[in-house]
């Protein structure tokens, strides 16, 4: 019975499998986005806050969140990749040993990032962005920069040995808190300083820092828990398995090399945020106030993009899972697994952003008015940009099926070539009046559409997808269309009997059901692929049984 419990409790190292870990993952960034989407919602409708604030708040949050890309955010996928690596050999001690040394690198690389931050608020703010209210907001996240690093390789190494949802927990986590400590510090700042916009601003940024200590709580308090535990199983490695303790200058050297490059990617679309942030109000200066710019910022960087990023959320988890199952599978010479989890992979991601990308541009005015009664401008800038949402989540899986195969600068380099286009198109059309916002909005599309198109190409040659038009393209876009037709149709009707509230959330609903009734009924799911989903067989057993599949003969 000792022993039955003794073998019980180490279960730190029971692998998830592929599929275990993506609906981890997907889990935690609907709540992620949802509980984000609830805070910036609260915050636009908020009076005192808008556009305004969020055009504050924002600003200041993309150059955080560059300072962080190059301080932690590659870190996550490097460290799983190479621990992945050595676990799928057996070897937990060089895999340990990795994450102790990038854990100590990270520190420093983190804590270097906080102080530039804090000590350059004022240059940042007033220099760069051209707004001076949002010094107050870098200095409220710089803290953020060093707990972010140190925690992200705890999420990388628990990621390695396929424990994706513990780093999904954290995440969620930090999102819950966020969004509490969001709402609790704005009304406070709210009702001491009479409603300032600045210091709301700072206020919801603060927040941010905050939730992302207790995440980093929550993964030092997991990992010392199982401490023991992980110990055990690396004392007890199977002696077959070679040791070679390396100095930990080379394992840091190591960890950088794998981590830049793909950090690189992250970096470049954080510089891809930057570009807005820098760019558009300059460029509306030119023929509208400074008010009025801050204001057109605000709705493309605070409403625009976290509905944009809303299914995009769905989408991360088998970009995320993607990099240690491919590495791990590379390690044991699995071709098979390769191509079938890649191929599966682009086929649910267009599943997923087709129907996003098309319903955020039917339904752009119906979603701002019921979202943001009070503040409900920016149709036409969303439905421009819902175009960035299905080729930004086919780069995602791309992404990490390219980082998982070894391919990791390549990423980099498609997204740095749309980045530079992006460039060219901010610097030279927004300062046209005919243009204006609207430039911004239709520069990301081209970016990420020339990013995805560069990212396939150099997968199809180092992998022979299980791909065809019929299924992969021809059927989604069927399926979409009537889900267009019907849940237009029926919000228009619905109007005519109903307030304009109401018939959009009746009407967004019908869309998914009678968008998921479509994918089944014309079977764009394989039997391989529904038998890859969670609880495939009895999925696929009763779709038999209804008579929509037809059963295989041996």
């Amino acid at each position: 019975m000792y022993e039955e419990k003794k073998k019980a409790k180490h279960t730190i190292l029971k692998k998830e499998t592929f599929m275990q870990g993506v609906i981890s993952i997907i889990f935690a960034q609907v709540l992620i986005k949802l509980l984000g989407a609830v805070y910036r919602v609260y915050l636009t409708n908020r009076p005192g806050f808008g556009d305004a604030g969020n055009a504050i708040q924002n600003a200041g949050f993309q150059i955080y969140a560059l300072l962080l890309t190059i301080s932690s955010i590659g870190v996550p996928s490097a460290i799983s990749k190479m621990v992945s690596e050595k676990v799928a050999v057996g070897n937990y001690k060089s895999a340990h040993r990795i994450f102790r040394v990038a854990f100590a690198t990270f520190a420093v690389i983190g804590f270097i990032g906080t102080l530039l931050l804090f000590f350059g608020a004022h240059y940042i703010a007033n220099v760069w962005l051209v707004i001076p209210q949002a010094e107050d907001t870098l200095i409220a996240l710089s803290p953020a920069i060093f707990f972010v690093s140190i925690a992200s390789v705890i999420r990388g190494y628990f990621q390695g040995i396929s424990k994706l949802s513990i780093s999904a927990r954290s995440q969620t986590v930090e999102q819950v808190f966020k969004t509490v400590w969001t709402v609790v510090l704005v009304e406070l700042i709210a009702v001491f300083s009479g409603a300032n916009t600045t210091l709301m601003a700072a206020g919801a940024n603060l927040a941010s820092t905050l939730s992302i200590f207790m995440s980093f709580g929550y993964l030092y308090l997991y990992y010392n828990k199982y401490k023991k535990e992980i110990w055990h199983l690396i004392n007890t490695q199977e002696k077959s398995v070679i040791y070679k303790p390396e100095r930990a200058r080379r394992v840091a050297k190591n960890v950088l090399a794998v981590a830049f490059p793909i950090s690189l990617s992250s970096i470049i679309s954080a510089i891809n945020k930057n570009i807005d942030s820098v760019t558009v109000v300059r460029g509306l200066k030119h023929f509208m106030s400074d008010a009025a710019a801050t204001v057109q910022y605000g709705i493309l960087g605070g409403k625009v993009d976290i509905l944009i990023g809303l299914p995009l959320s769905f989408n991360i988890a088998f970009a995320t899972a993607l990099v240690p199952a491919l590495a791990g599978a590379i390690s044991t010479g699995d071709h098979k697994s390769i191509v079938n989890r890649v191929s599966f992979s682009l086929l649910i991601t267009i599943l997923i952003g087709l129907p996003c990308t098309i319903g955020l541009c039917v339904f752009a005015n119906p979603i701002l008015n019921l979202l943001f009664p009070n503040a409900p401008d920016g149709a036409l800038i969303l439905q421009i940009s819902a175009f960035t949402v299905i080729f930004t989540c086919i780069a995602q899986t791309i992404n990490g099926a390219l980082q998982g195969l070894g391919k990791i600068v390549v990423p980099a380099i498609a997204l740095g070539t749309g980045v530079i286009v992006k460039v060219i198109l901010n610097v030279l059309l927004i300062p046209i009046p005919a243009f204006g916002i609207y430039a911004a909005a239709g520069s990301s599309v081209v970016c990420h559409i020339i990013n995805c198109t560069i990212g396939y190409s150099v997968l199809r040659k180092k992998v022979k997808l299980n791909v065809g038009f019929k299924n992969m393209i021809f059927k989604p876009i069927v399926a979409t269309a009537i889900m267009a037709i019907c849940g237009w149709a029926a919000y228009t009707q619905l109007t005519h009997v109903v307030s304009v509230r109401i018939a959009a959330i009746f009407a967004l609903s019908l869309s998914v059901i009678i968008y998921s009734l479509a994918v089944v009924v014309m079977k764009v799911l394989s039997k391989d692929d529904i038998h890859m989903l969670p609880k495939g067989a009895k999925i696929y057993n009763f779709l038999v049984k209804i008579g929509i599949y037809k059963e295989q003969a041996a």
